[in-house]
């Protein structure tokens, strides 16, 4: 009895679409034998994986096995082949449409890598070095699967075609397909003795470096294309692209409001009354902001061009600095008595304030 295929991928019975096809595209990058050699049940995991999304994908059919389970799918028709396409390869075009490293493993299974940064080097832009795992030509046999010296001969499977016919039975009668060899993988020949570097596949994993050139002003979780520099095409095609996720750390000092950083600042009531100058910090130095008298809390002053290059275009942002104003605690007696005579002299016109009521709550909140 096959397993549940919520089980299968990994998600709740109430997962959405989004969700679902998030787990399947995960498992799919986890499971190509092309990465996970060690296992050897790695294509049949895949298999697997590749069923419960084509159910779980389709609304019909999911009903249908929410309801009724393995064997309603069965009763209705639905019958999975995967042993009609040629190889994993093919069954990723299937899903994933494109041929080649360019294509069927492109952009879902393409090149991908992470690069960490801080703030200052996304506000200034700067080379980093990234390090990731490629899947890339065999240099041993130059890619061709065959060991070095030794022939490449037509395939027996298919015949030197590259394709085989295979017969579907659906609903709706017999459903002849071409599919690709699953041995010569649609090339129509086969090396005599396969590459003993990477089994005859023509492409083995490898750790590799490259250096990106970061741009000033991007945020986290952007994405830089690096062209030619992802997994190598199947069968000698053109390497795909890699794309680069960037991941700036959090700064402690700094909130990013797109191009605008926003940080606050203490200043005690007494100073935020009289007015004062406080030490504020950028992100490379610091800078002194004055504080206007009668500075009311949460008041925010703005420092323009101090924020982060904008990506597309020439101004950049700007420092919202946040008036935190601070409450003195624990006076001594001789600090009590001022105090109490300050609170003495107080009157209305010191107090007044011409905002509304609503203005007061949001400037209270930050809104």
């Amino acid at each position: 009895m096959p397993r549940d295929y919520y089980e299968v991928l990994g998600v709740g019975r109430n997962a959405e679409d989004a969700e679902i096809k998030k787990a399947f595209r995960r498992l799919a990058r986890e499971l190509h034998p092309d990465v996970n050699s060690h296992d050897p049940d790695a294509e049949d995991k895949f298999k697997e994986a590749a069923e419960a999304y084509e159910v779980l994908s389709d609304s019909d059919r999911r009903a249908t096995y929410d309801r009724y389970g393995h064997e309603g799918l069965r009763s209705g028709g639905y019958a999975p082949n995967f042993e009609a396409f040629g190889s994993v390869a093919d069954i990723f075009e299937a899903f994933f449409g494109g041929g080649g490293g360019g294509g069927a493993f492109g952009d879902i299974f393409g090149g991908a890598a992470t690069a960490e940064i801080t703030l200052a080097q996304a506000q200034s832009g700067s080379p980093v070095n990234v390090s990731y795992e490629v899947i890339a030509r065999c240099e041993h046999c130059n890619g061709n699967g065959a060991e070095p010296g030794t022939p490449i001969e037509t395939c027996e499977r298919c015949g030197g075609a590259g394709q085989l016919r295979a017969v579907t039975r659906t609903p709706f009668g017999q459903v002849v397909r071409a599919a690709t060899c699953d041995v010569c993988h649609g090339e129509g020949k086969v090396p005599r003795e396969p590459c003993k570097t990477c089994g005859g596949r023509g492409r083995r994993v490898e750790r590799t470096k490259v250096s990106v050139d970061v741009p000033a002003g991007i945020a986290d979780g952007q994405r830089i294309r690096i062209g030619g520099r992802g997994h190598a095409g199947e069968r000698g095609g053109p390497a795909g692209d890699l794309y680069v996720q960037i991941r700036v750390q959090e700064n402690p000092q700094f909130v990013r409001d797109g191009d605008d950083l926003v940080t606050v600042v203490d200043v005690a009531a007494p100073l935020a009354a009289l007015g004062t100058t406080v030490t504020v910090p950028t992100v490379t130095d610091s800078l002194e902001l004055e504080i206007p008298a009668g500075t009311q809390p949460h008041e925010t002053l703005t420092v323009r061009g101090e924020g982060m290059p904008a990506l597309r275009g020439r101004r950049n942002g700007d420092l919202r600095v946040v008036v935190n104003v601070v409450i003195p605690r624990r006076l001594n007696q001789e600090q009590r008595e001022l105090l109490e005579q300050l609170a003495a002299s107080l009157t209305d016109e010191n107090l007044h304030s011409h905002e509304g009521v609503f203005h007061k709550l949001r400037r209270a909140f930050g809104a």
